[in-house]
């Protein structure tokens, strides 16, 4: 057999049994994947254009619903490292589908708010419901995937946040336009009409995904081997400079900063994504003009995604490739608060949304770089927990801003400190990371 059928992204030869191992599992997981966490993100992130109707109809100042947007990461704080544990004991396929179906159901029934105690009460069940799912996928891939694999493949599931704008979007602003049909509101046709699909798809999770390589009847004998045998030795390797236990983990200083800096990201990225339609629709366009106008940002962010997590995973660096988009965000948030021009607006947002997606797609390489089994469930569901809580204060700040002054320029201009803080950050910490890799090799 040829050992030098392909090039692995490290630039070195790559057997042909890993290149047909590697093609198996990406083609049976990623594209399923990619539709679950699609399904996932825009029943998270709806509400932003909901609010477009939904805010004057039930008299919801900005800062009600920067709030009730907010207490979903509460919900989600809470329960998120018990429901990843709970995935690593009963098994991918069992504990995804049931997150899919109960946050799908909770998604749907927020076509039922009436006040903004029902706002917010939906809104923290919707969280508790979904804690889980997405650090539940990032260590699901690790048992997927060798650590030089990585990035473009999180990359590639991680698709699913910005492609759920790029056409979730649109699709939210012509369901406003069905305003009236059957005696609901437009805003409770769009919880409906996107809150369904996911508990379809959780049931289909149940039977589709394998929990783990051993147990896939679409891998062949040989496969199993090469992979098991791979990630065999990147676990040794990782337990012969230092074996974590789950507490050691989650205490671990290295696990909070991490923590630290996705607090800073999420923050960026959850501001932007409850306000941006507000923004948009500022500038006089209709619900349908804003669906469409909002989505530019994150087809941009799309690409350069794609691109950045490759060039990560041929140069096997991840700290500029993490803490760079950082900055670049800082800078393009902290700018567009000084413009009033909507062309200008949107150009810089768009800037500050490919910085964002690019440091989406390699921050999950640094904790899986050096952490595995039990604490790597942990401390990955820590670390995007605590993060999380980004997803309240982000989004209130700026609702907060806004009923102050009347604008969201302040609240951008503040927010850019929350990526700027966790840039520098990474920078500062990057040593640690770069060792922390290469011992992955």
């Amino acid at each position: 057999m040829s050992q030098t059928a392909t090039i692995a992204p490290d630039g070195g030869a790559r057997s042909e049994i890993e290149t047909s191992t590697i093609r198996a599992i990406s083609w049976r997981l990623i594209p399923f994947l990619v539709l679950a966490y699609f399904f996932s993100y825009l029943d998270r992130v709806n509400l932003g254009f909901a609010a477009l109707t939904m805010n004057s109809e039930l008299k919801f100042s900005p800062t009600v619903f920067s709030f009730g947007a907010g207490i979903f990461f509460i919900g989600y704080f809470i329960f998120e490292v018990p429901s990843n544990l709970a995935l690593e004991r009963f098994g991918a396929s069992r504990w995804i589908a049931r997150i899919m179906v109960t946050w799908g159901i909770l998604s749907a029934l927020m076509c039922a708010v009436y006040d903004e105690y029902s706002f917010y009460a939906l809104r923290f069940f919707l969280g508790v419901a979904e804690a889980g799912f997405f650090p539940g996928i990032i260590l699901y891939l690790t048992y997927w995937y060798p650590a030089e694999y990585r990035a473009r493949f999180l990359a590639a599931f991680a698709l699913a946040v910005p492609i759920s704008t790029v056409i979730g979007a649109p699709i939210s602003g012509l369901l406003l336009g069905l305003d009236g049909v059957m005696g609901f509101k437009g805003w409770q046709w769009l919880f409906i009409v996107e809150g369904v699909p996911s508990v379809l798809l959780g049931v289909v999770t149940w039977f589709y995904l394998t929990d783990r390589p051993e147990k896939a009847d679409w891998l062949s004998a040989g496969q199993k081997a090469w992979l098991k045998s791979k990630l065999d030795a990147e676990i040794a390797a990782k337990q012969s400079v230092q074996h974590f236990s789950l507490g050691q983990a989650l205490t671990s200083p290295k696990v909070l900063a991490l923590s630290v800096v996705y607090f800073g990201f999420v923050g960026a990225l959850y501001g932007m994504q409850f306000w941006l339609p507000q923004i948009v629709k500022a500038f006089g366009l209709t619900n349908a003009q804003t669906g469409f106008v909002t989505a530019i940002p994150y087809l941009f962010g799309t690409i350069a995604m794609i691109l950045w997590a490759r060039h990560s995973d041929a140069t096997r660096e991840r700290v500029a490739h993490v803490g760079g988009p950082l900055l670049l965000t800082a800078v393009a948030l902290g700018v567009s608060s000084y413009i009033t021009d909507p062309t200008a607006t949107m150009v810089v947002l768009t800037i500050a949304a490919i910085g964002v997606f690019c440091t989406f797609a390699v921050f999950w390489t640094l904790p899986t770089a050096w952490l595995s089994g039990t604490a790597a469930a942990g401390a990955i569901a820590l670390i995007n927990s605590i993060g999380n809580l980004a997803g309240f204060g982000g989004p209130y700040l700026i609702g907060w801003v806004k009923e102050a002054t009347g604008s969201t320029s302040t609240g951008l201009l503040v927010l850019s400190l929350l990526p700027l803080v966790a840039g520098l950050l990474v920078f500062l910490g990057g040593h640690e990371s770069r060792t922390e890799f290469a011992g992955a090799k």
